[in-house]
């Protein structure tokens, strides 16, 4: 009766459950009560004088809204005019209704749509201010439960696996028992339903089948009749998690509450790999500061796995043409290499941007098919380690790309890296601070060998003066000897030349004093200043092979060393350092071996410019030095006898002659490095700057 709208209202002429208007309304079309005498008409409206009527249902859109009555105080028959009249305005009573509640709940929706939006605002707001994981996703099951009126909630991350969901985050009173143990991702619970499907589900009655026999209870000393649960999905395709809302009450979540959660999850997804990004970022800075190169890449490559979910990880460095392994956390081992072109990875370091792989079994770049076999690893994406050669400078800078960083997913996850700007996005930056972390330790190492060339050149200038002043007080003494001798030869001719003995000894003594002070004025002389000059590296060599005094057992051989470009050194000093390692090798060998000499230019070839550096080995067939005593050979005081095995062969004795070699490359402006595994042979690396 509330909706009547009438003219000339008559009380008591409420709608009968039989009358016109139903049957109207019933069959959608216009009722006559003269052709429908079974059909009485109203009693309240008789009594006021009604004698015919008709009833339009009013129809829009194939909804009827409602009935127009018109009454006649006459017997007669409407004429077809008037019935063309009321269908008319019937049509437009319907559209007015029909509009007006249209309106009304475009108006509800706008509200409720408002409200839906304030509270994502406000969860936005929430959620963003978050700074740690475990605390975003706390405000974000907080957030869930506000927005849909739910009372429980859970919050189950993916493992690196994918195999697990992990509980992060739980919500609601008096839980006195959660279950928050993993959870297997299949069909046996709610939340792996949804895992494993990746649709959200809302479940009206956990009683009801199939969720009955598959329901995982939140708490064991509660019962809940509903659940809504909705999966997390990464840019990439990737499953991260799942968030889950519990009721004890049947039918308390409906569709507007499942599309509020998912809204909710996008934004969560979001705001989780933002918070993961950022801890990690935050982490490596710290490291920067306080580790070495390798304890950082080593620590980037565990977070590329956990930030894309990836099965494993690795740190590529370019050497030569090649590329070097320096970190890896599965499958690879350190030191490994890979040629530069034709490899998957190499192709992301010429082209220097990122590289990805769908199938790392039959990719033909990819040249470790048998470790993707065994590893279950199926994707891959490659990003270049890029370094600006001007750092931080407001000048146009040239980027070099100092290796790679990959990361390889098995084939049971989910996602495709090229699908996913994200993934490259992550990776690009842990590739920058991976960078960061090797040209830092370059750095660092041009650092410290300057360093050394300085304390080195400022202990030789010191030692330079000793040694002027000791040469001094030499000459004075010792010189005097010849003379003296001669005296005695001139004053008592008579006498020595009676005498034999007396002959051979004063001349002895005389050949001894000159060669004293000859070999004194030669070994101090590596004391002065070094004047660096253009030096041919095969003419000290050979020059060394013939000042060492070699055993006749040792063979020294050249390879190579003709070809090599000059280099800018001091003759003596190159020739003494070559001298050096061959007494040691021989040594080593016990007499009876071969050396050889072995050269190649050396270093980064950017631009196709000449390399920078010129590197000669000297292998010897020795029995090696153990790589525990590499870094102190070089020691001034170190003795291979002070740490010999008992019962291990009697190796070189590398001590005063190592030192001088080392000191001598380093005033060279060049460095020596050795390379053993200490069962079978030995090789230093001498490395000298090109002319």
């Amino acid at each position: 009766p509330t909706s009547r709208v009438a003219a000339g209202p008559v009380p008591g002429d409420a709608p009968r459950t039989s009358g016109l208007g139903i049957h109207a309304v019933r069959q959608r079309r216009r009722v006559l009560s003269y052709e429908n005498p079974d059909l009485s008409l109203h009693p309240a409206l008789v009594a006021a004088g009604a004698r015919v009527a008709a009833c339009q249902p009013l129809v829009e859109a194939e909804q009827p809204v409602g009935a127009l009555y018109v009454y006649l105080g006459e017997r007669r028959v409407f004429a077809p005019l008037e019935l063309l009249l009321i269908e008319l305005l019937a049509q437009q009573a319907a559209t007015a209704i029909y509009q007006a509640r249209w309106l009304e709940n475009v108006q509800v929706d706008l509200e409720r749509k408002e409200e839906e939006l304030r509270r994502m605002r406000r969860a936005d707001l929430l959620i963003s201010s978050r700074q740690g994981l475990e605390e975003t996703l706390e405000a974000i099951l907080q957030m869930a439960l506000e927005v849909t009126d739910a009372e429980y909630g859970i919050f189950r991350l993916a493992d690196p696996g994918g195999r697990y969901l992990i509980t992060r985050a739980l919500a609601g009173e008096h839980l006195d028992r959660p279950l928050v143990e993993a959870l297997p991702i299949n069909v046996n619970s709610v939340m792996g339903w949804v895992a494993v499907y990746r649709q959200p589900v809302c479940v009206q009655d956990l009683r009801s089948e199939p969720w009955a026999h598959i329901y995982y209870p939140l708490d064991a000393e509660f019962e809940m009749r509903s659940e809504l649960a909705v999966p997390l999905i990464g840019g990439s395709g990737r499953l991260e998690g799942v968030l889950n809302l519990e009721s004890p009450e049947v039918g308390a979540f409906d569709q507007d509450d499942r599309r509020l959660l998912q809204s909710l999850a996008t934004q969560a997804m979001i705001a989780i790999q933002e918070v993961r990004l950022l801890d990690a970022l935050q982490e490596v800075a710290q490291r920067l500061l306080t580790q070495s190169c390798q304890e950082v890449l080593e620590r980037l490559v565990e977070l590329a796995c956990e930030l894309l979910n990836a099965s494993a990880s690795a740190v590529w460095t370019v050497q030569e043409q090649a590329l070097m392994l320096e970190a890896a956390n599965a499958g690879y081992q350190r030191g490994e290499r890979l040629p530069l072109r034709g490899s998957l990875t190499g192709q992301a370091v010429l082209e220097g941007g990122p590289v990805t792989s769908d199938d790392l079994r039959t990719d033909s770049r990819f040249h470790r098919p048998d470790l993707a076999r065994a590893q279950d690893w199926v994707r891959a994406l490659v990003v270049p380690l890029v370094a600006s050669e001007n750092g931080a400078s407001s000048a146009p800078s040239r980027s070099t790309s100092l290796g790679a960083f990959s990361v390889y997913s098995a084939g049971l996850q989910e996602g495709r890296f090229v699908e996913s700007k994200w993934d490259v996005k992550v990776l690009t930056i842990l590739a920058h601070y991976a960078a960061l972390a090797v040209r830092n330790a370059a750095r660092q190492e041009a650092l410290r060998q300057a360093q050394e060339r300085h304390a080195m050149a400022e202990t030789f200038a010191a030692v330079g003066d000793i040694a002027a002043n000791l040469l001094h007080q030499l000459n004075n003494r010792v010189g005097t000897i010849p003379v003296r001798v001669q005296g005695i030869q001139d004053k008592c001719q008579a006498a020595v030349l009676a005498d034999p003995y007396l002959v051979a000894n004063l001349g002895e003594i005389e050949r001894s004093a000159s060669e004293a002070m000859e070999a004194v004025r030669e070994n101090l002389a590596h004391l002065h200043p070094l004047r660096l000059a253009p030096v041919d590296v095969a003419a000290c060599a050979r020059a060394a092979v013939q000042s060492a005094n070699l055993p006749q057992g040792v063979t020294v051989e050249l390879q190579h060393l003709d070809a090599l470009p000059t280099v800018m050194a001091g003759q003596r000093s190159l020739t003494l350092v070559f001298a050096n390692l061959f007494q040691n090798a021989a040594e080593a060998m016990q007499g009876r071996g071969r050396v050889t000499v072995r050269g190649t230019a050396n270093g980064h070839a950017a631009d196709n410019a000449a390399a920078p550096w010129v590197q000669v080995a000297v292998h010897d067939d020795g029995p090696g030095i153990e790589p525990e005593l590499h870094d102190r050979i070089f020691e001034f005081s170190f003795t291979r006898a002070a740490h010999a095995r008992v019962g291990a062969p009697r190796a070189a004795n590398l001590g005063f002659g190592l030192w001088w070699v080392k000191s001598l490359m380093v005033r060279l402006g060049g460095s020596v490095t050795v390379e053993s595994d200490g069962r079978q042979g030995t090789t230093f690396y001498l490395r000298l700057p090109r002319e």
